[in-house]
């Protein structure tokens, strides 16, 4: 499949416009080393759930939402993953490959900051490669300025405390009520202009941007798991298998 430039306009109606291209991208470099030994030999994004990997679901999602283009960052196991994945012809979608090296995973600042010469020079979408989720990609926008807007959901148990705040749609460092963000985001590549190659956290910019209220944010309130650990990757699996109940 050809990997067309600027040929991807997500939600017309709802992001800057019609001109305006974005393009989708899966973080998938993660070790993993909470759930070994599941990834000592297989890469997080590829564990099946419900007889299919993880990270499927997210492109199938993703290409029904009318993406057409994704870029795939990976390190532990790569390899595993542009061959199981492939060029994403089968999904109806186009998929081109950040390979961030075995063992040297830049972080999710640092693998977005290596991938931006394939996302272009508009907003892109942004999603972890290690959560399940019913979200639809369909209520992102980025308002004039904006450098960045995150999907935040209800804290879970082994999160209490949250991470930022959402006030009248703005997302804050502080502030209540504290919600946890969800690993899905769509951001400006100004967010990353004062950055160097190398491997970094992504909070600090987001952060940063916060204190200027350049950050707005919404409240998912469907379902949502973070798969960090062998027994929720297998909660999940009941569930969608229709074994058991969401967490």
């Amino acid at each position: 499949m050809v990997w067309a430039p600027g040929g991807l306009h997500l939600y017309r109606d709802r992001l800057l416009g019609p001109s305006i291209p974005v393009r989708a991208m899966i973080l998938a470099a993660g070790r993993g080393n909470r759930m070994r030994p599941l990834t000592d030999h297989t890469p997080k994004p590829l564990l099946p759930v419900a007889g299919k990997p993880l990270i499927q679901y997210h492109i199938e999602c993703l290409a029904s939402a009318g993406v057409r283009e994704i870029v795939i960052n990976h390190a532990h196991l790569g390899r595993q993953i542009e061959e199981r994945i492939g060029d994403g012809s089968r999904f109806g979608v186009a998929i081109r490959y950040s390979a961030e090296g075995e063992g040297q995973a830049l972080e999710t600042g640092g693998g977005i900051f290596k991938a931006l010469p394939l996302l272009g020079p508009g907003p892109f979408l942004v999603v972890n490669g290690d959560i399940w989720t019913d979200y639809a990609f369909t209520d992102l926008r980025l308002a004039e300025g904006e450098l960045a807007h995150l999907v935040l959901v209800e804290n879970p148990p082994q999160h209490p405390a949250g991470d930022f705040g959402l006030v009248d749609g703005r997302v804050r460092a502080e502030g209540d009520p504290r919600l946890t963000f969800s690993g899905i985001g769509l951001y400006h590549p100004d967010l990353f202009t004062a950055c160097t190659p190398g491997a970094f956290p992504l909070a600090p910019l987001l952060r940063r941007a916060m204190t200027e209220d350049r950050v707005s944010g919404h409240l998912h309130r469907g379902h949502w798991f973070d798969i960090g650990t062998p027994e929720r990757l297998q909660a999940l699996d009941q569930w969608l298998s229709g074994a058991g109940q969401p967490a």
